[in-house]
């Protein structure tokens, strides 16, 4: 049985392998992962699919500016192992991620991805016609769905990250602390 919950640290390594095969290292030159970069998804926004214990399939949002003064979402990567596509767990996913970005208040979600697929949850390219994001993508990728009413409305300007920075490790405690415990150790020894 697949159930969708929120992801944890112990997700990192398999979301990683699952974003490898299925998008490769090509996935770090992309538009949006300059938007994603040292940020944070958005709290609670961070979903994984999880069949007895194995990640099977994942998918973010990330806080976003499109335009000035206007709070959207960014959603991806979404992701699916292959050996169970073609069964809806990415429609699932989707709507997953939809449904609790509403509850939590969200207004509107923007991605880069395959029109045709995305427009049956509500994406459509008249949502983003004013928006641009800083880099190359192709235009008719370049979705938006509006999770309230208007909030894409007139919307105009540069796409820009505003989620909160990944929590960095401070390198000068570590190698204090890496020679602390050698010194330590080598005091010990004598």
């Amino acid at each position: 049985m697949i159930t969708i919950r929120e992801e944890n640290f112990r997700d990192v390594e398999a979301r990683e392998t699952l974003l490898d095969t299925c998008f490769g290292p090509a996935r770090f030159q992309k538009t949006c992962e300059r938007l994603r970069e040292g940020r944070r998804p958005a709290d609670g926004l961070a979903l994984a699919a999880d069949e007895d214990g194995v990640l099977v399939g994942t998918v973010r949002l990330w806080h976003v500016s499109a335009g000035p003064q206007r709070p959207a979402l960014m959603l991806g990567p979404i992701a699916v192992d292959p050996s169970r596509q073609s069964c809806g767990l990415g429609a699932r996913l989707m709507r997953e991620a939809l449904s609790r970005a509403a509850a939590l208040g969200h207004k509107a979600v923007v991605l880069v991805g395959d029109a045709p697929y995305y427009e049956r949850f509500g994406f459509s390219s008249a949502r983003t016609e004013n928006l641009w994001l800083p880099g190359p993508y192709e235009r008719e990728r370049f979705l938006g769905l509006e999770l309230q009413p208007g909030a894409l409305e007139s919307a105009r300007g540069l796409v820009s990250a505003t989620g909160a920075p990944c929590d960095r490790a401070d390198l000068a405690a570590l190698v204090a602390s890496a020679a602390n415990d050698a010194f330590g150790s080598f005091r010990h020894s004598l």
